[in-house]
């Protein structure tokens, strides 16, 4: 079984590393070479284009930041989706929402290739632990072909549906890990601002049933002022933008978070893109201790 590896970032560059651990050899592309220096050795080469990764391939897993970065390594110039053997299998592990997911499926069976939607719940740590979880979109018969490659990168697979239904969980999944986010910034901002320590909300708050499990892992960042990244911000605004398309298709309102995806598209425009999603807490903390406009 011959494996390729699209995108290495973040996520992506731990996923293949684990794979590679299990013994098994990749064929790897990115567009930035040096993040795929780790990979390459016995277990790894690199290919100048995702077409001729396709060519090399039996299973190709993609791991991108948007669909626009999908749909390109997959049908732009030089995409693999055209140069995969007949019966090869496809695996987008990236955040896209179901449509865009249903789009690639279609253009895939045309091709004869098989497709399945994985992406993942998890972050940068849980990627390096193999400790992911894998919301899967796919006929059940690929789940099986590739079950014992999902179990080298991820401790728990959920098989949601047809193809588009990994990426439908995915979407909710991130709906609620990023409106939560939002609203503890929000409610530590209102403590702080009426005289309670950021100690004695995290020591009273943190472990009750209103404040998701999540947040915990988060304390040492905003105590620290450390918002090193394990999801970046601009992505998980990125995601709830994706949401509030798929809410849009499907014809449901979603204004709670609406409100949540433009605060942290403010949060954006004041440097916070690249820093963990958690810095959130700091944008609207900020912004509270900002000395209020003089009157006029």
């Amino acid at each position: 079984m011959k494996i390729g590896f699209v995108g290495l970032g973040i996520m992506g560059s731990r996923m293949a590393a684990n794979l590679q651990k299990h013994g098994y050899s990749l064929v790897v592309f990115n567009r930035t070479r040096a993040k795929a220096e780790p990979l390459l050795g016995p277990c790894g080469t690199f290919s100048d284009s995702p077409a001729k990764l396709a060519e090399q391939v039996d299973i190709l897993f993609t791991m991108l930041a948007h669909p626009d970065a999908v749909e390109q390594a997959a049908l732009g110039a030089n995409g693999f989706l055209d140069h995969l053997l007949s019966n090869a299998l496809w695996v987008d592990c990236s955040s896209v929402n179901p449509s865009f997911s249903k789009k690639m499926a279609a253009e895939a069976a045309r091709r004869e290739v098989h497709f399945v939607d994985a992406p993942v719940t998890g972050s940068a740590p849980a990627a390096a632990e193999a400790k992911l979880i894998f919301w899967v979109g796919a006929d059940p018969a690929d789940l099986e072909r590739i079950r014992p490659l999902l179990l080298c990168i991820g401790n728990k697979i959920v098989h949601t549906g047809g193809q588009g239904m990994g990426t439908s969980m995915k979407m909710v999944v991130n709906l609620l890990l990023g409106t939560g986010m939002a609203a503890f910034a929000e409610a530590m901002a209102l403590g702080e601002g009426l005289g309670i320590s950021r100690k004695m909300l995290f020591d009273s708050l943190l472990g009750t049933p209103p404040v998701a499990p999540f947040l915990a892992s988060k304390r040492e960042k905003i105590e620290s002022g450390n918002y090193e990244t394990e999801f970046p911000l601009r992505w998980m605004q990125k995601d709830m933008h994706l949401a509030s398309v798929s809410a849009y298709e499907s014809g449901v309102a979603m204004p709670l978070s609406n409100a949540a995806k433009e605060l942290y598209r403010l949060a954006m425009r004041e440097g916070y893109a690249t820093e963990d999603f958690s810095a959130v807490y700091d944008y609207l903390t900020a912004i509270h201790e900002s000395p209020a406009p003089a009157k006029v």
